[in-house]
């Protein structure tokens, strides 16, 4: 708490007392974000922007909407929970029977009852908004501007709730009807009370999680690896693709320092760990490299070609020498 505001991330394994379902299993992998510190809107409106960014980068914004709604503050709440309680009692023969021991314990969780009787008493329910204080009223409005400001229009869905005190204002699920009935591929709210709830001090804060089985499930789009050049450390002498000479330790070195560099540059590089010439190519063909580099030539008749590797582009067979220093600018030139 003392140096707010805090920006945090994880990411890791997570466990549920619940059947498991489709993309709702028994153990699963979360990621999250939490900004503690801000009580102001516009923490809220960044965190979402975050998961809205998120969504956009894999691919899978077009399939998800944001739904967003505002559980008040204290005042608002109690306020609510009035409405709630004198609107379901008049219903309660219908309630489903855990929905009726919700009545007393927490009314606002009956509006994320999953029964078919409860459902069609929440479609005509109260909403929270008559029952805002100002205060909470201008919060969400000025949430809603701030959103806007990152260029996001949620829809707003009046039933979305958490079903914990320490819960306040905003509410808002990244929801698709891709996966079925569970349709929350990530969640979250400003949740101010939560720290002091744990023996801490009063903390405001905002966050959500994803679950990553539901994004990627989401994820049809497939990304080819980038094509890999190949580093075959035989001296190539006069014949570029038949070298006479066997492996020696010297053109091994050089291979690694190549293979390494290739590498520290973000090119994807293998090298060739055994074999004649033929077989080291057939194996590059396979991999489908994009080059096969060779080691330089020290052959006294090929005085030209001394300290060049050899490139060969294995899409359209044409073959160079390059300068060592070079490679890795040719090489780059050529993935374009």
């Amino acid at each position: 708490t003392q140096s707010l505001p805090q920006k945090v991330f994880y990411a890791g394994p997570m466990f549920r007392y619940e059947r498991p379902q489709k993309g709702r299993y028994r153990q699963f992998h979360q990621i999250g974000a939490e900004l503690i510190g801000p009580s102001e809107p516009l923490a809220d409106a960044e965190v979402i922007a975050c998961g809205w960014d998120i969504l956009k980068a894999l691919g899978i914004s077009d399939d998800v909407t944001l739904e967003l709604n505002t559980l008040g503050d204290a005042e608002s709440k109690l306020n609510y929970r009035a409405a709630l309680v004198s609107y379901f009692s008049d219903h309660k023969a219908q309630l489903s029977e855990e929905s009726e021991l919700r009545l007393d314990r927490n009314p606002m969780r009956i509006l994320d009852s999953k029964d078919d009787g409860d459902r069609r008493l929440v479609a005509h329910s109260p909403t929270i908004e008559p029952y805002l204080s100002k205060s909470a009223a201008t919060f969400y409005k000025n949430l809603q501007e701030k959103l806007a400001n990152f260029n996001i229009y949620p829809t707003i869905n009046p039933r979305i709730v958490r079903g914990l005190d320490y819960y306040s204002h905003t509410a808002f699920e990244f929801v698709t009807t891709a996966l079925g009935s569970q349709g929350t591929v990530m969640a979250g709210g400003r949740y101010d009370g939560l720290v002091e709830e744990m023996g801490g001090p009063k903390v405001a804060a905002v966050g959500w999680a994803a679950g990553i089985e539901r994004l990627s499930m989401l994820c049809q789009k497939t990304v080819d690896a980038p094509r890999s050049v190949f580093i075959i450390p035989h001296n190539p002498s006069k014949n570029l693709l038949m070298p006479p000479h066997p492996l020696e330790s010297q053109f091994e070195g050089l291979a690694l320092e190549a293979l390494q560099e290739l590498r520290n540059a973000w090119i994807r590089a293998e090298i060739s760990y055994s074999g004649s010439p033929k077989r080291r190519m057939e194996r590059a063909n396979k991999a489908n490299a994009r080059f096969a580099v060779f080691m330089p030539s020290y052959d006294a008749a090929d005085g030209e070609k001394q300290n060049l590797f050899g490139v060969r582009d294995l899409d359209d067979g044409s073959q160079t020498f390059v300068k060592r220093d070079d490679l890795i600018q040719y090489i780059k030139s050529r993935l374009k």
